[in-house]
């Protein structure tokens, strides 16, 4: 997208839905990655998380932001669901356990900006596992090649950069 901007100014940068693919990752998970930030440990991605889906317990190192689209989900550990058309700020340190209830009349699907990285745990609160922005990058271009589909034009994904060598 050109903005029309004078020299020097950066021009506004847009995807459309169908530009970038929506992945399934693990069962009832599908992630489309929007932007990437190495620099700064920063991903955005479009998750559709299916009825029933539970994702590990985790500890977030910086804040995260959500943007309900439609369906439901909710944090195990609190009352109040994220619903269509919510948003939600998570400070860094929270700890949850996201879920989708299963009598959800469709997915859940959701725009999540996730500063710094999640990291995984068991019920004794020993690490099991860490997600940041280039481990998202590197799973998300791993899985659009292994399904055939050219290199997705991510936002911030240098050009260069090679999953398999980072």
């Amino acid at each position: 997208m050109n903005s029309g901007n004078g020299p020097g100014i950066p021009a506004a940068i847009m995807r459309h839905a169908d530009d970038l693919p929506l992945l399934e990752f693990a069962p009832g998970i599908e992630i489309q990655l929007l932007q990437v930030d190495f620099v700064h440990n920063i991903r955005i991605t479009r998750a559709r998380l299916q009825p029933g889906v539970r994702l590990p317990t985790h500890t977030h190192t910086g804040h995260v932001f959500a943007w309900t689209i439609s369906g439901s989900w909710k944090y195990i550990e609190y009352d109040d669901a994220n619903v269509s058309n919510t948003y939600m700020y998570e400070p860094a340190g929270s700890v949850h356990t996201l879920y989708v209830p299963e009598d959800n009349p469709e997915p859940a699907d959701v725009v999540f900006i996730v500063h710094g990285s999640n990291i995984d745990h068991d019920e004794d609160g020993a690490i099991t596992s860490v997600t940041d922005a280039m481990h998202v990058a590197r799973v998300y271009l791993k899985a659009c090649a292994a399904r055939g589909l050219p290199r997705p034009d991510v936002i911030g994904l240098p050009a260069d950069w090679n999953p398999d060598a980072n």
